[in-house]
């Protein structure tokens, strides 16, 4: 049976009030709808009765048709509604569930290392060991994680929500257990890399679903945008918290140490340090112990806090394209497709260096304070300046990229970073020196906080255009991206703190040899620096600018409209039957 001709179809239509009879598809829609009748209004419409005979049977009655023309205006409404801003308490909400990662990972990564060296007592080897592979595993967890992300199925909490809520109360107990000191010394090593290496997997199942979240809470780019600045903004407050609590609580009891450098030809091994009386108080030691457990178990009350809050405040919308099938694409193929994406690549490569910069710095500034500018019991309030100073200037960073652009923002604020890092080195150790380059350096991290993540979703919005048939995604470009820095801060934390060994760091010492304190110098400034321009130089490739940003939301915005449409479509033929 052939479609039934253009005037009788187009007869039919034009009976409907608010009908898209002008399109070319009316004549198909119709010709369907044939299809879809009683076969005795198939045999009146083919004679060129049309809607006179179908009104007359009662198939459009007045009073249906006053409903069906609501119900085709509220479906034309939705294009619009899909606009509607998020509400700020929705942004706080979603804001708050990235505060726990950045406060635990600030902890570990001011405080870890020296923690393992001066109150775990471990010889700088094993530590070394310790972080390289607790930092690589994490690293590995990331992909797999997104692969099991990518094949859970939508339930009534979402896709990604029960990763976040399932894995945090393991998550706080792991990460207690890491600053914890057993009593067996043997042991001491495996129990470090155990738990270590557990809290990484169970924080990344957490991170990793909350990172994808961003592409799930709106579909309009400008209100992504902004709630990641006000992620970004609560994830650097995230780092104070984590700077200030550990820090601060830390601080309140002194580490012993060792201060006659006789002592220092003693080997580094934790039994021969106990064997001498090195400690002014002999319970100083315990108290310090005490002060790091007190601190983890603060951190993980705010832990449980921080994802109550968002699995209260934050529901996820799945993407118009993804109404169309559960089925997600295979996570090789969509690997596949994800790492042949220039831009993708491109922009990964760049902050790769640039990240890599600051989590050197972030590694070693506790020793670089403690030993090289000799401000053993500053250097706590020293990191709070720093964080403290990134916050603030959060929004500053916002305004400027919204102003002049992602591209100018990334080299106006990573680069300011350089002339401190070069000054904090140069300049003769001095406490108000010191705290005036952290806070101009603070400046510098917010950009490098901030840039990543909001950067990443243009990434994907351009993927997105160039693979309108490949969903599920997301979570594979935030996963690989946070892959590849850990992996490369793992290996870079690992061969720092061997050569802090090879350069002869004392366990416990209350000063280093001269050769440890120039290592500490290269690591937080003439490496980071390095790093930073070597990053600038590859962003030079990429290939998203403001243009190319605007003409991929107008695209991305007629591709919504147009799927709109024709659900519209479809619904009116349904309602018309």
């Amino acid at each position: 049976m052939q479609p039934p001709s253009t005037e009788t179809a187009h007869s039919f239509i034009l009976r409907r009030p608010g009908s898209r009879s002008s399109q070319c598809r009316a004549p198909l829609h119709a010709w369907k709808l044939a299809h879809a009748l009683p076969s005795h209004f198939r045999g009146t419409m083919a004679k060129g009765k049309g809607a006179e005979s179908a009104s007359s049977t009662g198939l459009l009655q007045p009073g249906l048709l006053k409903q069906d023309e609501l119900r085709h205006a509220k479906v034309r409404r939705r294009p619009k509604e899909s606009k509607e801003k998020l509400s700020v308490c929705n942004k706080l909400c979603y804001a708050v569930g990235g505060a726990p990662y950045q406060i635990t990972g600030c902890a570990l990564g001011f405080f870890l290392q020296i923690y393992l060296l001066d109150v775990a007592q471990l010889d700088p080897f094993y530590a070394s060991i310790i972080l390289f592979v607790g930092r690589a595993w994490d690293a590995i967890t990331d992909p797999m994680v997104g692969f099991f992300i990518s094949k859970t199925p939508w339930s009534r909490l979402g896709r990604l929500m029960p990763w976040i809520i399932f894995s945090t109360p393991f998550a706080v107990i792991s990460y207690f257990l890491v600053w914890f000191v057993p009593d067996i010394s043997s042991c001491q090593v495996m129990w470090y890399l155990l738990f270590y290496c557990t809290f990484q997997t169970l924080v990344t199942c957490f991170h990793v679903p909350y990172s994808a979240l961003t592409m799930f809470i709106s579909r309009e780019q400008s209100e992504r945008d902004s709630a990641t600045a006000y992620r970004m903004t609560v994830e650097v407050l995230g780092t104070v918290l984590g700077t200030a609590i550990q820090g601060q609580i830390v601080g309140q009891v002194d580490t012993p140490c060792i201060q006659d450098s006789r002592l220092f030809s003693v080997t580094n091994s934790s039994v021969a340090v106990e064997e001498v009386n090195v400690t002014r108080d002999a319970g100083s030691l315990t108290d310090t112990r005490n002060a790091y457990m007190i601190a983890a178990g603060v951190i993980g009350g705010i832990y449980i806090l921080c994802a109550v809050v968002l699995f209260l405040g934050v529901r996820e919308k799945r993407d118009a394209s993804q109404l169309q099938s559960d089925e997600p694409i295979s996570f090789f193929q969509g690997l596949k497709l994800v790492m042949k994406h220039g831009a993708y690549i491109k922009l990964i490569t760049g902050f790769l260096f640039t990240s890599l910069a600051f989590m050197l710095l972030e590694g070693n500034f506790a020793l670089f304070c403690t030993y090289t500018l000799g401000f053993r019991n500053e250097f706590q309030n020293i990191l709070l300046a720093i964080m403290l100073s990134a916050t603030l200037t959060i929004p500053l960073w916002q305004w400027f990229l919204m102003r002049f652009g992602k591209k100018t923002a990334v080299y106006v604020g990573i680069s300011s970073a350089i002339p401190f890092l070069i000054m904090v080195v140069v300049l003769e150790s001095n406490l108000i020196v010191t705290y005036v380059v952290a806070i101009a350096a603070g400046i510098s991290v917010a950009a490098a906080f901030l840039l990543p993540w909001s950067m990443l979703p243009d990434v994907i919005d351009d993927f997105n255009l160039q693979h309108p048939d490949a969903h599920g995604h997301e979570a594979i470009f935030f996963s690989f991206y946070v892959f590849f820095t850990k992996f490369t801060s793992g290996v870079s934390l690992g061969i720092s703190t061997l050569s802090l060994d090879f350069a002869g760091y004392k366990t416990r010492g209350c000063s280093q040899p001269e050769e440890v304190k120039f290592t500490l110098k290269m690591l937080v400034s003439a490496a980071p620096v390095g790093l930073i321009l070597l990053g600038l130089l590859l962003f030079k490739l990429y290939p998203i600018d403001e243009d190319k940003r605007r003409e991929n939301k107008k695209a991305l915005q007629d591709l919504r409209e147009e799927e709109n449409s024709s659900d519209s479509d479809s619904m009116e033929l349904a309602s018309i039957v």
